[in-house]
């Protein structure tokens, strides 16, 4: 049959005629050749492997970025890009840009423009060669930068897979790649948070299968600041940014800090990450001269990108000081912020900044906002929120002493205080708030036994109560014994903070209190 039907084939060819059948075989021979062109293409486009390159330009990219200056990073990997179309670390490298301007500003549309670039970034990632260190790393890097992200726009759940994700696969990779310490930079901050879950939640993080412990934890980031591979010298500055607040708000170690920070060479004049970092950190320990020195000095030239959240920083920092100008700032951060967290506290401080300078029109115009603007997502927001629902106003004396004393200006509020006694306060809040600023004050003056004395009171009259005072004076307590080497004391203060129910502040005092215990554990 196939036999008769090629003969029919032929023979009708063959009545074609010659120049037919010569025009019909140089057809046949260029679409042959056109083919083979085409087949060469294909074969050289399959051939070209996918490289994680992290070459000088890449790098230049990548120092720029971590510095906020983003706009000249990602210009460098427009370049790369060009230069080496196979180089999938530029790819990598524009998550980092992203992921700052989106977790600082919280812009919903520029959220719903980049999102989609999440799945393609790691779809690029995947492919790479697989037995590169570097084919699960920037895989799990993007996915928790994107965790991060997804929890500044009220996506919790779809964060915690995106960590949890990541944390698997940096865990794989330590396996596979030992002597790759970019691995343990990001693994050893996720281990020493998860450390720090209390025990309530502890069913969740087992589930998801992420264990913490904040010794090895901080062991994993230091080792990548100290080594002198080049490879983790490449990641020095992010491991050290991570160091810095683990150290404090996990290991309540702030003097180590300032001190890492001073030791290190920290540039927050050059580095806009490193001085928001810095000013931050001097907010949360009462250095408010610090922070805001360190954010009058920084470079501000056009090449850095606008962070808002800078002007919350100022804001606050300028309020502790009792500086004329600290509405502008707070003002500013409330108008041009897109997102949610801390613009109710903003807004509280706002209203306070009007309340202690007796303009009560404006003082209730920021209050009134509170309620309609931003989310509850952090305590301090909650914290704005009942307040203001309240109805009821800080004592000003009272107000007053609290923000010099958080801003580290301990003697000016000492004497505030000094000038009262607890029977002055009608309210049992006042008296309770009186003896606990009372206790963080002679704390912080170095003190200790009368800030116990102070704290013994607070614990002793707040224990039942919502305010946050007591759990507060609890844990102020353990810090204390701890530092003095009393660790049957100092686990039985945090343990008491831990116990208390229903209070203001209870996720972030619980999470402190918890990372005590693990420390006195030697977790």
């Amino acid at each position: 049959m196939f036999i008769r039907q090629g003969l029919k084939v032929w023979f009708g060819i063959w009545l074609l005629g010659p120049e037919l059948i010569n025009k019909l075989y140089f057809i046949s021979m260029r679409i042959l050749f056109l083919l083979g062109i085409l087949l060469s293409v294909n074969v050289g486009v399959a051939a070209r492997q996918k490289v994680y390159d992290f070459n000088p330009k890449c790098r230049q990219a990548y120092e720029a970025i971590m510095a906020l200056r983003l706009d000249q990073g990602v210009a460098l990997l427009e370049e790369e890009k060009k230069q080496h179309p196979d180089n999938l670390m530029p790819y990598f490298l524009e998550n980092y840009a992203d992921f700052f301007t989106l977790f600082f500003n919280e812009d919903p549309a520029l959220y719903a423009q980049k999102k989609w670039q999440r799945a393609d970034r790691l779809a690029r990632m995947e492919q790479g060669p697989s037995n590169s260190p570097y084919y699960l790393f920037t895989q799990a890097a993007i996915r928790f930068q994107w965790g991060m992200i997804r929890v500044k726009f009220s996506e919790r759940w779809d964060a915690v897979w995106e960590i949890r994700k990541a944390y698997q696969q940096l865990k794989d990779n330590q396996k596979k790649f030992p002597n790759f310490l970019p691995n343990n930079m990001l693994a050893g901050a996720m281990q020493t948070v998860f450390g720090t879950i209390p025990e309530g939640y502890r069913w969740i993080s087992n589930t998801l299968g992420m264990k913490g412990g904040i010794r090895q934890g901080m062991q994993q980031v230091q080792q990548v600041i100290d080594s002198n591979d080049e490879t983790a010298r490449i990641f020095k500055w992010e491991a050290c940014y991570y160091y810095c607040y683990l150290k404090l708000f996990i290991e309540n170690k702030p003097e180590d800090v300032w001190g890492f920070i001073q030791k290190y060479q920290m540039d927050t004049k050059n580095n806009y990450l490193f001085a928001l970092m810095v000013a931050n950190i001097a907010m949360n320990n009462q250095k408010a001269t610090l922070g805001i020195k360190v954010l009058t000095e920084r470079n501000d030239s056009a090449q850095y990108e606008e962070i808002y959240y800078v002007y919350y920083l100022m804001g606050n920092l300028k309020l502790c000081r009792q500086d004329e100008d600290a509405n502008v700032y707070l003002q500013k951060f409330v108008e041009r912020f897109k997102g949610k967290f801390y613009l109710k506290e903003a807004l509280q401080r706002l209203s306070w900044y009007y309340y202690l300078h007796n303009n009560m029109d404006m003082a209730n115009k920021y209050r009134k906002m509170i309620e309609t603007k931003g989310n509850t997502e952090t305590d301090a927001d909650k914290q704005a929120l009942k307040d203001a629902k309240s109805g009821r106003w800080p004592h000003p004396l009272m107000l007053k002493a609290r923000l010099l004393s958080d801003g580290g200006y301990f003697t000016e509020a000492l004497k505030l205080l000094q000038t009262k006694k607890a029977a002055d306060f009608a309210l049992m809040e006042e008296k309770l708030e009186y003896a606990y600023r009372l206790g963080r004050i002679y704390d912080e003056m170095g003190q200790d036994d009368n800030a116990l004395t102070m704290y013994e009171v607070t614990v002793r009259t707040g224990a039942n109560r919502p305010e946050y005072f007591a759990a507060r004076a609890s844990l102020q307590m353990g810090y204390i014994y701890e530092k003095r080497n009393d660790k049957e004391k100092a686990r039985k203060c945090y343990q008491t903070c831990l116990d208390m129910k229903g209070h203001d502040y209870k996720n972030s005092l619980d999470q402190r209190a918890k990372a005590g215990i693990q420390r006195l554990n030697g977790g």
